[in-house]
């Protein structure tokens, strides 16, 4: 994961506070629209750059420097999207967006046992239905533009004058653009049970794949159900979706007989209830869960290390 090294700041700048109180704001935009805490952590970095390489004189030429930073991480963030899908072309297996933990789920202090922001930024992102697994995937079937359009304007509510100077778009072509991502949204959504209801299937799931009872795993498990699992070609998994409750059964059952001494444990993944899978006190797959009516209906494992970062760091504290 990047990090992030603040320049020198002379304190006596006119609205210091209210810029670099705006990294945690441009750090929930970015990891939306990337999904990937270290790529955001990177656009936001970058856009402090821009901004601390101008002169005096130009920034308090700017009459809203929160404006300004939201427009050169959105662009820097368009720009980034536009070359992830080549790079995710060339992705070992299925791509799937970094996983974030609760972070009231820990009992561990800061490193740096002080206040104010927290030191990873993972912890920076506020978890809420814009960031939970199902909608992650939504956004990333979209167009680089669309997506940062219907993100700044459904989630963070930018009016379509905003929207259209970071896009490079008309504001009519960015209402389209929005429009077009909410048909996705809709077209995808399976009318999932709220977060509180889901807990109990999810330990039910944890306890049926211990016991390694398959019939209680099919049951629990929607008959079209899928499993995406993204290793980035750094460790052993399935390339492709495996698709079906039984098909996904019997797998799990497999990776129980060739992984033992595996620890289950349930957590909150990107703001709804999951699993993370430890060996030997090191978290190696995170599991997130979409369910409608009463079962599973898609699985996302991540077990690429680099998209562990932050769980790990957590537990090691």
């Amino acid at each position: 994961m990047s990090t992030s090294v603040e320049p020198a700041y002379d304190q006596s700048e006119p609205d210091l506070s209210a810029v670099v109180g705006e990294r945690r704001h441009l750090i929930n935009i970015a990891y939306r629209l990337l999904g990937s805490v270290a790529e955001a952590e990177d656009a936001v970095q970058e856009t402090y750059t821009r901004w601390y390489a101008m002169s005096r004189r130009q920034q308090e030429a700017i009459e809203s420097p929160g404006a300004w930073l939201t427009t050169v991480a959105g662009r820097i963030c368009l720009d980034v999207l536009g070359s992830a899908r080549a790079r995710r072309e060339r992705y070992v297996g299925a791509w799937v967006p970094e996983p974030l933990p609760d972070r009231s789920e820990w009992t561990s202090v800061r490193a740096d046992g002080g206040g104010g922001e927290p030191a990873d930024p993972a912890d920076r992102i506020t978890l809420d239905e814009s960031v939970n697994m199902a909608f992650l995937v939504v956004l990333e079937s979209m167009t680089p533009a669309e997506r940062v359009a219907f993100v700044l304007h459904e989630v963070f509510r930018y009016p379509f004058a905003e929207v259209a100077g970071i896009v490079g778009r008309t504001p009519a072509a960015c209402r389209q653009l929005a429009s077009s991502g909410r048909r996705r949204v809709r077209a995808a959504r399976t009318g999932s049970a709220p977060a509180a209801g889901q807990a109990g299937l999810v330990r039910n799931f944890k306890e049926a794949w211990e016991a390694k009872d398959i019939e209680a795993l099919v049951g629990l498990l929607d008959p079209d159900a899928t499993m995406t699992a993204d290793g980035g070609g750094m460790v052993g998994t399935v390339l492709r979706p495996v698709v079906g409750g039984r098909s996904i059964a019997q797998y799990l059952i497999h990776i129980a007989d060739k992984a033992p001494g595996l620890t289950l444990l349930e957590r909150t993944v990107n703001g709804r209830p999951g699993l993370v899978a430890q060996h030997t006190g090191i978290s190696v797959t995170v599991a997130a869960f979409e369910i409608a009516d009463g079962r599973v209906t898609a699985i996302w494992a991540v077990r690429n290390p680099e998209k562990l970062r932050a769980w790990n760091e957590h537990e090691e504290d």
